[in-house]
């Protein structure tokens, strides 16, 4: 399994609505898009006071999370949706992608096998 997570430095008094808008929105556009969302949420420290959040998505291969990626940020559902809430939002981010085993993405949402 692929696991990409992405971290997201957040402009001053924006990860509330970050947050929520992440949770309540786009996760579950990308979950239509056919992208598991395994986390999503605020990180629990403030690296030098700065607010900061992640999103933690599985897919089978990099050619899988190629074809998703450019199918969902493509689509009107994205550009349209929350989008522009989402971005706006984010000063800067960071993606990381790597090769774990299945239960990986189980442990990391919280799901027990």
């Amino acid at each position: 399994m692929i696991l990409e997570i992405r971290t997201y430095r957040l402009r001053p008094g924006t990860i509330d609505e970050f947050v929520r808008v992440m949770r309540e929105e786009a996760a579950p556009l990308l979950a239509s898009a056919g992208i598991r969302v395994v986390a999503a949420g605020p990180s629990l420290v403030r690296e030098d006071g700065h607010e900061e959040a992640y999103l933690i998505r599985a897919f089978s291969s990099l050619a899988e999370r190629d074809v998703r990626e450019a199918a969902f940020y493509g689509s009107a559902a994205w550009r349209d949706g929350p989008r522009e809430a989402i971005l706006s939002r984010i000063e800067s981010y960071h993606t990381v992608v790597l090769e774990t085993a299945e239960a990986a993405g189980d442990v990391l949402g919280g799901h027990r096998p």
